[in-house]
């Protein structure tokens, strides 16, 4: 088969695998066989000779038929479209990868295909290729192209169950509306209502449902499947690559504490580079958070700790940011995944600012703006030990750092630790920073358990047991820290002297129930070393083997 796709790829448009014979000879040398490969001798004569692309014709077909052809000649063949239409001139030609007088190739087939099917746009596509018989001197293969529209407006009314990384579990419904052709270049416009209600798993006997929350918002975004970007930027063509523009505003209410409201705008790039490697660069992030109302109880918190209410104020977060993904499987055994990000956050309006000789906090809009950079880091891999046995393995690592005109890097902006999706022996929030534990008799201090610094790793073992049903052993190890002191929590600085001790410590058995399009995942993680006093000496300080569990059911699997 691979000697007949070089063939094909090479204009022998017509090769088969049968027209290849294989000779074998075991008297020559004995306990050896020789082999000869030939070309079988009844070969059709089409088959033997190469041929170059001829003319490319593109028919663009309505959804509901009909219409009246228009002709439009591109340096990639002939567009006959039936209108009324809705079609960008340099849509089609840019989908298209043959060339006229060019060897034919079927990978430009296949790339073509791919091409116009990503637009999104098409319901049905069909290729077909026929040699020329007015060239009979100089070979060629003629191709046409029939696309159909599919209808450009969809709505559809989605109700899920969403698993978060924050331990987040709960049902939701969505109800959009989006057009697939908005500018007749493939555009996407999606208009989205969504509401959610979630609890936290894995809570233990005293954190049972402190945390519950629902949520609503409305959002919509346009993407365009192309880079409006300088060409120095590097793309590859056998993937759409997309410019983003989005709108949303959000209200996130957790009964007996707060309410609050949040509203972004952002215009974003995603491309791929490479086969491997996709980008993304998100020239502007604007944010802005709210709280509308609090109650007695979260003031309360508040008062207790200036640095917890800085990074709940009211602000505007303008951001940029950049992330990088490489995802390969090396090869059936082995597989890869390592992605980073930065972002920072206020220091070009701070510059504009500076430069204006604006001194002191400066504001936006009349409410100051956060000015913070932020890092993360994270690598998977995994190995195949036999059969659907793999071993997976997961780093990873966080880093912010508030400055200028802002003292606290934003809540929604800092790290913690514990949950579904990382130290699965403890519940989300109740680990660290550091070895800062919050006194029992503070009955909300997970609002403490954030940081500035974040390292977790983890191993887990993936193996099949019936079916669908597969089985895992997991071993895990995180925390969060601070980078700057905070006298209220005691052994939150990080600190390379406690840097080992302060990393908590579980490990656990899970199932897991694959259906291709979903995965269930239930989890109990079991804890071995809590970086906080328990009151119990020694690396296993558990207070029992009861108190040191924790169950979060989840979608998809943790790393």
């Amino acid at each position: 088969m691979r000697i007949t796709n070089v063939l094909r790829n090479r204009g022998y448009y017509f090769f088969k695998p049968e027209y290849i014979e294989y000779l074998a000879d075991s008297t020559i040398n004995p306990g050896s066989i020789a082999l000869k490969m030939t070309v079988a001798r009844n070969i059709p004569q089409q088959a033997r000779v190469p041929y170059k692309t001829g003319t490319i014709t593109t028919y663009v077909y309505r959804n509901q038929g009909g219409g009246t052809p228009d002709t439009l000649d591109t340096r990639r063949g002939r567009v006959i479209r039936y209108m009324p239409s809705k079609l960008r001139d340099g849509l089609i030609p840019s989908c298209i990868s043959f060339r006229e007088g060019r060897t034919f190739s079927v990978r430009n087939m296949n790339r073509t295909q791919s091409n116009l099917a990503r637009l999104g746009i098409f319901n049905g596509i069909n290729m077909t290729v026929t040699p020329d018989s007015l060239s009979a001197s100089d070979r060629r293969l003629n191709v046409v192209i029939e696309c159909t529209y599919d209808k450009p407006l969809e709505a559809s009314l989605e109700v899920n169950v969403a698993s978060k990384s924050n331990s987040y579990l709960g049902p939701g419904m969505t109800f959009s509306v989006t057009n697939r052709n908005m500018f007749g270049g493939g555009e996407l416009f999606n208009v989205a209502l969504t509401g959610t209600y979630e609890w936290q798993t894995g809570s233990s006997r005293d954190r049972s449902s402190i945390f519950n929350s629902y949520e609503f918002g409305l959002s919509s975004s346009l993407s365009f499947p192309r880079l409006l970007a300088p060409r120095f930027i590097p793309r590859s063509r056998r993937d759409v690559n997309w410019t983003r523009v989005s709108l949303s505003a959000d209200i996130l209410n957790r009964p007996h504490y707060f309410k609050m409201a949040q509203f972004n705008t952002a215009f974003s790039y995603d491309w791929q580079s490479s086969k491997y490697i996709s980008n993304t660069l998100t020239l502007f992030k604007l944010t802005y958070t709210k709280l509308l109302n609090t109650t007695t109880d979260f003031d309360s918190i508040m008062n207790a700790n200036k640095a917890i209410a800085q990074s709940f104020r009211n602000t505007f977060i303008p951001q940029l940011s950049y992330s990088f993904i490489f995802d390969r499987q090396m090869d059936r055994d082995n597989t890869i995944n390592w992605q980073f990000s930065v972002q920072e956050a206020g220091n070009i309006f701070w510059g504009i600012y500076e430069a204006c000789g604006k001194k002191g906090e400066k504001k936006l809009f009349g409410t100051p703006f956060s000015q913070f950079i932020k890092g993360t880091m994270q690598v998977v891999y995994g190995r195949r030990l036999w059969g659907e046995n793999w071993l997976v393995s997961r780093i990873a690592a966080g880093a912010a750092h508030a400055y200028g005109n802002s003292a606290q890097v934003p809540y929604s902006e800092q790290f913690y630790c514990g949950g579904a999706n990382s130290v699965r022996a403890f519940t989300v929030r109740s680990i660290g920073p550091g070895s800062y534990r919050a006194p029992a008799d503070k009955v909300n201090g997970y609002f403490d358990q954030t940081g500035t610094f974040k390292f977790e790793a983890n191993v887990e073992y993936r193996f099949p047991i019936l079916g669908p049903l597969h089985g895992a052993l997991f071993l895990d190890a995180g925390n969060v820290w601070l980078l700057e002191n905070d006298p209220s929590r005691p052994g939150s600085k990080l600190k390379a002297s406690t840097f080992f001790k302060d990393l908590a410590l579980g490990t656990g058995v899970g199932l897991r129930f694959d259906i291709s399009m979903l995965i269930i995942r239930g989890d109990l993680g079991i804890g071995i070393h809590a970086p906080y006093d328990t009151g119990r000496h020694g690396y296993y300080n558990m207070t029992s083997f009861k108190n040191s569990l924790a169950f979060h059911l989840a979608i998809g699997y943790p790393f």
